[in-house]
């Protein structure tokens, strides 16, 4: 089947010969919000033995779907037992962060929200109720009421459970477990990857994915061969954003400091072009696109090894020698391409060994004996054992797929106005 990015058709997108069934094959992992009905009917994940999709197709229950689909599953029925069944009311955004020992005239809504009786002050339950939410919901867990929290309280419940539901829509694309042999999964929403043998996930490490400005994209494609010392082909954005200025800057011994080589094309056969007849600012400028690329060795930005699966959007994995990167939180700074932790487990992995060139100086091809699909997906929950946490939509992709739903849907009501009718009844 056609592959589709982004909501875009891809014609171009490596087609994947496997048939056609979810159990089979590279189903396209992304749902197609270009497609959807205005209005989607998500799976309402009930007892009952058919549910329906986005594209509002009847999905048996009974056949077998992703193990992360089923854990979704569950968290969703356990989020709506204990945050669902809780006074959907408001509270007011008005005011400082309310936290033990405040006197805020919020806390009784603030109370009521959180299931707890209206009367009563800042104290223990409110604190740990609080946090316990906080917890859930991807929130720092400091027992405080400041306005993140009391945005995300008002958003309500209905909300967060269609957040789940559309992670399970992205789950549902995803192997089922009687998919037989290996295939990488990469999810851009937690920059983690995946090794899965049969079904089931045999490793893991981290990953720095594309920075907001330059998302990974959603998709399936098939990695073919890697590249051992390979050159980086500098994208022409940065180019003009980056090494342009350096070299208008420090003249071109920047380039050849930094291995880098500037060339008359794109083709394999493309001749080297003297750095000093380039007229630099008009590259700096984005009126004249240029190929530069950098040499293989120690400081190139693709380290070791880079892993192809053909696709027209470029989008790769590799090495990286910057390895600090993947001790911090915060690793969605690539230009889309995937950075893993550590290429040479995964390169062992793929091949049983890693694979070394002829030359250190030399990029050369080193093709894999049978294809791995992979998968690149976007999972806003983590739905591990009994937890479910919900993290933050970096590349804001939920936002639009939840504006489809009608607004008295997740209507908020306030909650002076609910006690007030409570009290008539």
């Amino acid at each position: 089947m056609a592959a589709t990015i982004l909501g875009q058709p891809s014609a171009a997108i490596e087609q994947i010969a496997v048939p056609p069934s979810r159990q089979q094959g590279l189903d396209m992992i992304l749902i197609d919000e270009d497609a959807m009905p205005p209005e989607p009917e998500l799976a309402r994940a009930s007892a009952a033995e058919e549910d329906v999709s986005w594209s509002g197709a009847a999905i048996d229950l009974r056949s077998p779907v992703h193990h992360l689909y089923g854990d979704m599953r569950r968290h969703l029925e356990r989020y709506r037992d204990r945050w669902g069944q809780l006074p959907q009311v408001l509270v007011s955004s008005q005011g400082p962060a309310i936290g033990t020992g405040s006197a805020d005239p919020r806390i009784p809504a603030l109370r009521h929200r959180l299931g707890l009786p209206r009367q009563g002050g800042f104290d223990a339950a409110l604190r740990s109720r609080l946090s316990e939410y906080q917890q859930a919901h991807g929130l720092r867990a400091d027992g405080k009421a400041g306005p993140e929290t009391i945005a995300s309280l008002n958003k309500g419940a209905a909300h967060f459970e269609r957040v789940i539901l559309v992670n399970m829509e992205r789950a549902r694309r995803l192997p089922a477990p009687g998919f037989a042999g290996r295939y990488l999964l990469v999810d851009a929403g937690s920059a983690r990857l995946w090794m899965y043998e049969n079904g089931q996930p045999v490793g893991s490490m981290k990953v720095v994915v594309g920075a907001p400005d330059s998302e990974t994209p959603m998709m399936a494609a098939l990695m073919r061969f890697s590249s051992v010392n390979p050159y980086w082909n500098v994208p022409t954005d940065l180019t003009a954003r980056l090494i342009a200025p350096r070299v208008l800057a420090d003249g071109p011994t920047y380039l050849a400091d930094r291995g880098y080589q500037v060339l008359d094309g794109w083709t394999e056969d493309a001749g080297l072009v003297d750095p000093a007849t380039v007229d630099w600012r008009a590259v700096a400028a984005g009126d004249v696109e240029l190929r530069v690329r950098q040499l293989p060795g120690g400081g190139n930005s693709m380290g070791e090894i880079k892993f192809m699966m053909p696709n027209e959007y470029g989008i790769y994995l590799h090495d990286t020698p910057g390895k600090a990167l993947f001790d911090k939180d915060e690793r969605w700074v690539s230009n889309g391409c995937v950075r893993v932790e550590d290429a040479r487990r995964l390169a062992k992995w793929l091949y049983g060994y890693m694979p070394t060139g002829r030359s250190a100086d030399r990029e050369e091809r080193v093709d894999l004996e049978d294809p791995v699909p992979v998968y690149i997906t976007y999972f806003t929950i983590a739905a591990d054992g009994d937890s479910l946490s919900f993290r933050n939509d970096r590349y804001g992709r939920d936002a639009s797929l939840l504006a489809r739903f009608r607004a008295e849907d997740s209507r908020m009501v306030d909650p002076d106005e609910q006690f007030r009718r409570a009290m008539t009844l």
